[in-house]
C-alpha cells in the first residue's frame, strides 16, 4: 500500500502519543522525546509514499525516532553538551520493549496531567504530546495566539524537568485523586468543544473528538477505571446529540427542541451499554452518575417522554456525591420540569453563582414561566453580559425578544 499525506496524518494522530511516551522513558526528556518523533515522521512523509507503509508503522516510527534521536546527542555529546550526555546515558540502560508501551502511556498521562502544572497547561500538554495536535491546531481552538501557545508549552515541559516532576504511574495512595486530575483534565478539553466558552461558533467538533480518542485510550489502559468509563460513556451520549444542537443558520438548539431523530444513534447505543457496564460494577462515581442522566435523556423519544423522576434521583446521588453549585442548578433544572418552575425557582435563589450566565439564563426561563416577566428580562439581561461565546449570545438575546414581545 502506498499511503497519502493524509494517510500518514493519520497514522500521526494515531501513534504521536504512543511514539513520544516510549522516547520519552528511553531519553528521560519530553523535549528530546517530542523532536525526535516529530523528525521521525518528516522521514515517514518522505519515504512512505514511494515505499508503502511499513508492516508496523508505530515501530517504525519509534525506532526511526530513536536512532535520529541518538545520532543527534551523540554530536552534541562530543560537544562537551550535559545534557546530551545524560540522555544517551538514559538511552543506554532504557532499551525498547514493546510490552511497556501501555505503562509508558500511562506515564505520559499523569505527567502531563500533574497537580503541580497549572489547569490549562495540563490540558495543552495533553492535547500536544498525547493527541499530536499542532501548537497552532491549540492555540486556535482556545483562541490564543500560536506564539502564547508556543510560549506556554515551552515552560510547561521546562517546570517539568527542573521541578523534577516524576515521569511515572503515581503510587497506589495517590493514585485515585491523581486519576480523578486527569478524568477532569479529558472533560475539560470535551466540553471546551461541547460548548465552547468564547468566540462565534458553540461547537469545536475537532476538540469533542480528540477528548473522546483520549476517553477511550485511558478505558483501554486503566480498564478496571469505572470513572473513566463513566466519562467516555458521558461524552459519547452528549457528542450523539451534536447534529442537532445547531440549527442551518448557526443558531443554538436547546435539547427540548432538538430533533431527536438526527441524534447518532449508534453513540447513543454505545453510550448506553457503557452506562450499563457501570451499573453492574456497583460503584457509581460522578462521571457515571452524569452518565446516566444523559442516557435517560437518550431514551426518550420526545422532552416530554423524558422519565424526570428518574433524572432527578439521580442528581440527588450525584449531589451527596459532589455537592456543589452547579449540580444543585442542574438538578433544579429537571425538578422544574416534575414539580414546577417556582418549585425549582427556591431551590436556585440562594445558589452562590452570581458570576455563572447559564445561572441567570436558567433563572429567566423560570420567571418567564411564572410570567414574573420583568424580572425574567433583568435576569436575561444579566446572562447576555456575562456570555462570551456568540451563538449563545444571540440565543439569550433571542429569547429575551421573545418575552418582551412575545
Amino acid at each position: 500500500m502506498h499511503p497519502s499525506t493524509a494517510d500518514i496524518a493519520g497514522v500521526f494522530r494515531a501513534e504521536h502519543g504512543r511514539a513520544v511516551a516510549v522516547l520519552a522513558r528511553v531519553f528521560g526528556d519530553l523535549d528530546i522525546a517530542e523532536d525526535a518523533v516529530q523528525e521521525a515522521f518528516a522521514a515517514a512523509v518522505e519515504k512512505w509514499p514511494d515505499a508503502g507503509l511499513p508492516p508496523s508503522p508505530a515501530g517504525w516510527i519509534i525506532m526511526t525516532a530513536r536512532n535520529r534521536a541518538i545520532d543527534r546527542l551523540r554530536r552534541e555529546a562530543s560537544r562537551e553538551d550535559k545534557h546530551a550526555q545524560a540522555a544517551l546515558l538514559h538511552a543506554q540502560d532504557e532499551p525498547l520493549e514493546e510490552g511497556v508501551v501501555r505503562d509508558d502511556r500511562l506515564r505520559l498521562i499523569f505527567t502531563c496531567c500533574h497537580p503541580a502544572l497549572a489547569l490549562n497547561v495540563r490540558v495543552a500538554l495533553t492535547l500536544r504530546l498525547l493527541g499530536g495536535l499542532t501548537t497552532a491546531e491549540i492555540a486556535r481552538a482556545f483562541l490564543v495566539p500560536e506564539a502564547t501557545m508556543a510560549q506556554r508549552l515551552v515552560r510547561a515541559k521546562a517546570k517539568i524537568r527542573t521541578a523534577g516532576i516524576p515521569y511515572r504511574v503515581p503510587y497506589e495512595a495517590d493514585l485515585p485523586e491523581r486519576v480523578r486530575g486527569v478524568l477532569a483534565v479529558v472533560y475539560l478539553i470535551f466540553n471546551e468543544g461541547y460548548a465552547a466558552s468564547s468566540g462565534d461558533e458553540l461547537i469545536r467538533s475537532e476538540l469533542c473528538l480528540e477528548a473522546i480518542r483520549l476517553g477511550r485510550l485511558l478505558v483501554s489502559l486503566m480498564p478496571d477505571e469505572p470513572e473513566a468509563v463513566g466519562l467516555l460513556a458521558l461524552m459519547l451520549l452528549q457528542e450523539s446529540r451534536r447534529p442537532a444542537r445547531v440549527g442551518p443558520d448557526g443558531s443554538l438548539i436547546p435539547l427540548p427542541q432538538q430533533d431527536r431523530s438526527l441524534w447518532d444513534r449508534g453513540l447513543v447505543s454505545e453510550g448506553q451499554d457503557l452506562v450499563r457496564r457501570c451499573l453492574r460494577r456497583g460503584a457509581p462515581g460522578p462521571y457515571q452518575l452524569q452518565a446516566a442522566i444523559n442516557a435517560v435523556h437518550s431514551d426518550a423519544t420526545s422532552a416530554s417522554d423524558t422519565a424526570w423522576d428518574q433524572i432527578v434521583q439521580l442528581y440527588d446521588h450525584l449531589l451527596a456525591l459532589t455537592p456543589t453549585p452547579i449540580v444543585a442548578l442542574n438538578r433544579a433544572v429537571a425538578v422544574a420540569e416534575l414539580d414546577g418552575p417556582l418549585a425549582a425557582l427556591a431551590l436556585i435563589d440562594d445558589l452562590d453563582l452570581g458570576n455563572y450566565y447559564l445561572f441567570h439564563a436558567i433563572r429567566a426561563d423560570l420567571l418567564t414561566r411564572l410570567h414574573r416577566l420583568p424580572e425574567a428580562v433583568a435576569a436575561y439581561d444579566t446572562a447576555i453580559t456575562l456570555t462570551t461565546n456568540t451563538t449563545e449570545k444571540a440565543f439569550l438575546t433571542h429569547q429575551r425578544a421573545q418575552v418582551t414581545n412575545p
